[in-house]
Parts: structure tokens; sequence; C-alpha cells
């Protein structure tokens, strides 16, 4: 599996293999893994999420998108993206409303992504760039060639925090079925290695022309909550991301990149602290309601 970050495709799973079992046993990452789990469970075991659990979801949901977009470059105050209502075809607004739509679609796609991760990618990556009161199918017939489809030749992309070298379009193929057999192929990891490492791999390719970052994260929220870990989707990974920084997220990104046990290792444990951070989040929104102040 870290041949996949180093550039390389990676083999064909083995019947006898599972490289994201191989990942979690890196060091740190079986504590990372029991830290979220407990967090985890503790969230869903507060008396709020009894009888409140969709109003959870909801501002989960919406904290989620506000985290997602400001690691992107609009770094709104929470209450002016719930305010909000016109969100643009251009700059920020168009990045909040990009994030407000892939976590509304997150939630809509699991069992497609079961069948078909690449088919969702495809989906997300629509529904990213679709605006203006239009369906994602209809943006896509007006787009250009480049919406919903990986990236060919030397086209180029849009992603102005990640610098990393970009791999070139035969290797963007080649690691994006090579996930995709991964994903298909079922593991008996533990559902947060399998996000991390569904996120890492689509920032290190940045398969799309734009968007990118957006899709990846509505990628590791599918993960989460189909894996069964977060059913209800109130752990927002995004919130965590963003509190962490933009610098701390790239550089944990350039350690998955490097391919050493080390730099996967601390990618893992970066996104396990995204998640718990999620979760006090949530907590918080629990206690609020609770108070009747939410």
């Amino acid at each position: 599996m870290a041949g996949i970050s180093r550039g390389t495709p990676p083999e064909p799973p083995q019947a006898s293999a599972d490289p994201l079992v191989t990942l979690a046993s890196l060091p740190g990452v079986a504590d990372s893994v029991d830290s979220v789990r407990k967090g985890v469970d503790r969230v869903y075991g507060h008396r709020v999420m009894r009888r409140r659990s969709n109003e959870v979801t909801s501002e989960a949901a919406l904290r989620g998108a506000r985290g997602s977009a400001a690691l992107s470059g609009a770094d709104w105050a929470l209450e002016e993206v719930r305010r909000r209502t016109d969100f643009g075809v251009e700059g920020e607004p168009r990045t909040v409303g990009a994030a407000l739509r892939l976590t509304a679609e997150a939630g809509q796609l699991l069992s497609v992504w079961r069948q078909s991760p690449l088919r969702v990618l495809a989906r997300l990556h629509l529904v990213a760039v679709s605006g203006g009161g239009r369906s994602a199918d209809e943006a896509g017939r007006a787009a250009d060639e480049t919406v919903g489809r990986p990236r060919l030749g030397k086209e180029p992309v849009d992603e102005p925090l990640i610098e990393l070298p970009l791999p070139d379009a035969d290797e963007v193929a080649g690691r994006l079925d090579g996930l995709a057999r991964l994903l298909l192929a079922g593991s008996e990891a533990p559902a947060l290695v399998t996000a991390a490492v569904v996120h890492g791999e689509l920032l290190a390719l940045r398969p799309f022309a734009t968007c990118n970052g957006l899709v990846a994260r509505a990628a590791e929220r599918i993960v989460l909550i189909g894996s069964g870990l977060d059913p209800k989707s109130i752990c927002p990974a995004e919130v965590g991301h963003a509190e962490l920084g933009r610098a701390a997220y790239v550089a944990a990104l350039e350690g998955y990149v490097s391919g050493t046990p080390e730099g996967v290792a601390a990618w893992i444990a970066h996104c396990g602290r995204a998640v718990e951070l999620g979760v006090r989040e949530s907590t918080a929104v629990c206690e609020a309601l609770q108070r009747g102040a939410a």
C-alpha cells in the first residue's frame, strides 16, 4: 500500500493480502483507531442522540461543510454560512456552496460507493462544480469536458492549497483503478485507516481539474458513514481538519505522499485527530441542545 504514495500504481490485491490491514499495524495507528472509536461511542451515547439525532446530524453537516470550505480557501464564520443563500458561481461563495452540496450528497451515495467508487467520485465532482440553480447533470452538460472525469494529458489543475508534485494522467488512472479495486475487494482494516487512505490518495492524485480537496473530504465522509463508524454522520472530520489548520494538513499529507511508514502513520493519526475534534464539536452541539441553547 505504501507503493501507492510513492507514485507507482498498486498491484492488484492478492487473495491473502490486505494492504490496509498492514497500514493499521503501523506504530501509533492502533492508538489512533482506539481513541477515535471511544470518542465516537461517547457522542453516540449522549442522551440527546436518543431523540434529537437528526438535529445533530444537520448541524454536523453544516459545520463540516464550513470546515471543508475553509480548507479550500473560503474561511467563513459559521453564522455566515448558516444565513447565506446566495452561493454564486465564482470565488468564495462558489466554494462554500460546493462544500454544502457535497455534504448533502455524501449520504445519498453509500450504496453506489460499495459497487463503484469511481462512479461516486465522478458524481461528487459534478455536484461540486454545479451551481446557479442548475442540477449537477445540467452543469456537467454545460461545462467543459473535464467535469466529472479524471484529467487527461497535461490538463491543468486548480488546487492552490496543495503544491506537491502533480502525478501525470497515466499515473492518476492507474492509481485510481488500484484504489477502486482495493476498496471493492474489502478489508478488515478499521474505518479510520480506509478513510485516511481514500482521503490522502485523492489529495495526492488531484484527479480532477478543480475541487479535489472538497471531493477528497467528501469521500472520507462517505467511508466513515458507510463503514458503520459514524452511520448518522455526526462526527465531521472536516471540522477537525480545519481546526488543526491548513499548514498541519499539508504537512501531514506530505508524510502520506512520502510513502514511508512514519509518514503514512502520521497522516492516519492526523485524520484520527480530525475525527476526534469533529466528535468534540458534535458533543458541544448535544450539550447546547440539552440546555435549550441551540
